[in-house]
């Protein structure tokens, strides 16, 4: 068993006090354990803002791109070490472990990209300066200059690897340091990557902290120029909204929070179709993929009343084939839940829906005699779902297909009663069921994936988060937005008017 440390001050730290235990999901068998008690949280922040945030606001883009491809190029160095603990800690198959590893890696490379190309610059102009007087030479313009406070990231468990970088990569080529705080169930994997930073020497001091247990009070010290990213529930983001620094300083705050992604059939999909096996193909994957547990998994799938039967069985078929067991072990390819709290919401979850909607394959029933195991479970709805159907998430390998009546209406209707997804994905070959369907998609969706005939062998999967896209979501899923290329730099900077002779001004700024 490890005791994971925190790395806080340029230093690493054990917690005192209390410590938690984290556990294999395939065993149950304490892995490692973990404390944050005792840390100056205050004097975490003022390391940030006094030592990390100066030595990062004195680089150029290049020189932070810099820093980003050499901490994707360590971390990738030591890749099969990191799948070797993701498997063990997180129940992650190979393949999972991998997803979630690489995810982060690529991430921190393509923002490393974005640094090259935007050269020796220490500024993000938006657009072009306009000419405010009578005078040619008085002009206004806009720029965008990193904050110079500290950037607090609280990741959710699923992604230990990808939702910590990903975060970091924006933040760190912004300009500002950051504090990061995996989920404790499975920071063992963030832990094992910071370190492997931090034995590379790849980051200044103060650049990249890590706290592996509680906030403690850190969270009543933010001020104006700090920032607070979280993944995670709903309920937890809006307690954080309400937290100290968002309400009296008016702490920038990023959610992303639960959501209950779609994925809509057309009307005119025929069975046994290109465009019918990649919907097939996508749904199966988001399922089983991570266990289920993914943020951006399909929890509903909006069938046409024609096709129902054929999807029904054609996933049953697929779903049957998924072996669920210890990653390590030859043949799986599920693992286990995180957590035994996920397990036990899976199974409150999967009640709560089978009364609205009928099981059709699959059950709550014990796997094995040890472990958080849980089987795919495939309902169906009647009548468009009821509640439960559109507003409880199962996190965990369960889906329910929706019959509809094949209109578009129906269809953005339907989609929409989820209250705001992170990602929906549709596939069709109609135009007109397109044309009417996909505006009324994207205001509830952050992101929508169309999958026509042309592309249905080389699109993307729906659950697939890439770095030029944005990560985020109206409404339930939290109204938060990460990555989008450069826009996901904005965050983490002060967008700024500046007014005055326009070439002194762009001399200066330059």
């Amino acid at each position: 068993m490890i005791r994971l440390k925190n790395y806080v001050q340029g230093q690493w730290v054990e917690g005192s006090g209390s410590f938690r235990s984290l556990y294999n999901p395939a065993t149950e068998e304490v892995v490692a354990e973990t404390s944050s008690e005792g840390l100056d949280f205050q004097g975490v922040l003022s390391y940030a803002r006094e030592v990390g945030g100066p030595a990062l606001r004195k680089m150029s883009f290049e020189e932070r791109a810099g820093l980003l491809k050499a901490m994707s190029r360590a971390l990738y160095a030591r890749r099969e070490e990191l799948i070797e603990v993701a498997r063990v800690n997180g129940g992650n198959t190979r393949k999972d472990a991998k997803f979630d590893i690489d995810g982060a890696t690529a991430t921190l490379a393509y923002y490393a990209s974005l640094g090259r190309k935007l050269g020796d610059a220490k500024i993000l102009w938006d657009g072009e300066s306009d000419q405010l007087t009578q005078s040619a030479r008085f002009h206004g313009r806009h720029a965008w200059l990193p904050l110079q406070g500290a950037a607090v990231h609280i990741n959710a468990f699923n992604f230990p690897a990808w939702g910590t970088f990903e975060k970091a990569a924006a933040t760190i080529l912004a300009g500002m340091p950051v504090i990061t705080k995996p989920a404790t169930s499975s920071a063992w994997l963030t832990y094992e990557m910071v370190k492997i930073l931090v034995e590379e020497e790849v980051l200044p001091e103060g650049v990249f902290q890590l706290i592996v247990g509680g906030t403690g009070d850190l969270l009543d010290h933010l001020g104006g120029q700090d920032v607070l990213a979280f993944t995670g529930s709903a309920a937890t983001g809006a307690k954080l909204r309400g937290g100290k620094g968002p309400v009296s300083a008016s702490t920038r705050i990023n959610v992303e929070a639960d959501s209950l992604n779609a994925a809509v059939l057309g009307p005119d999909l025929e069975f046994g179709s290109d465009t019918y096996f990649a919907a097939q193909r996508n749904i199966v994957t988001e399922i089983t993929q991570k266990a289920g547990q993914k943020c951006t998994a399909i929890r509903r799938i909006l069938v046409p009343e024609s096709l129902v039967d054929s999807l029904q069985e054609a996933l049953v078929a697929e779903l049957d084939r998924v072996v669920v067991g210890d990653p390590r072990a030859d043949g799986v390819t599920m693992g286990p839940l995180a957590t035994a709290s996920q397990l036990q919401d899976y199974r409150d979850g999967v009640a709560l829906l089978s009364k609205e909607a009928t099981v059709v394959y699959g059950s709550t029933e014990a796997v094995a005699d040890k472990g958080y195991f849980a089987a795919p479970v495939l309902l169906c709805a009647d009548n468009g779902g009821g509640e439960a159907v559109h507003s409880h998430e199962v996190f965990g390998p369960v889906a329910t297909l929706i019959p509809y009546d094949g209109s578009a209406a129906t269809a953005a209707d339907l989609v929409a009663r989820g209250g705001g997804s992170l990602a929906c994905s549709v596939y069709s070959n109609d135009k007109a069921f397109l044309g009417e369907l996909l505006p009324e998609l994207l205001t509830h969706n952050g992101r929508v994936l169309v999958v026509d005939k042309k592309v249905s062998d080389t699109a993307t999967g729906h659950g697939m988060v890439l770095p030029q896209l944005n990560h985020g979501g109206p409404g339930r899923a939290g109204g938060g937005a990460e990555l989008g290329a450069l826009r996901g730099l904005q965050f983490y900077m002060q967008r700024s008017a500046v007014q005055g002779n326009k070439a002194l001004i762009e001399r200066i700024l330059s």
